[in-house]
């Protein structure tokens, strides 16, 4: 048990001490740029399986 005790302890040193973090304000705008792009690519992919939704049904409405 203090294995692990000890290993969480130096886990928690190595974060504080030899991480280097991305400064607050770039994580948030990137956080934002990954948000709006996520949903811009979003309305893309719906917007090609709506178009090809129809597509499919026109095709089944020629062949019947």
């Amino acid at each position: 048990m203090a294995g692990i005790v000890n290993y969480i302890k130096e886990s928690f040193g190595e974060l504080k001490n030899n991480v280097s973090w991305t400064p607050r304000a770039e994580a948030q705008s990137l956080t934002v740029l990954v948000a709006v792009f996520s949903i811009v690519f979003s309305l893309a992919i719906w917007g090609v399986d709506t178009v090809f939704t129809k597509v499919i049904a026109f095709y089944f409405q020629l062949i019947n």
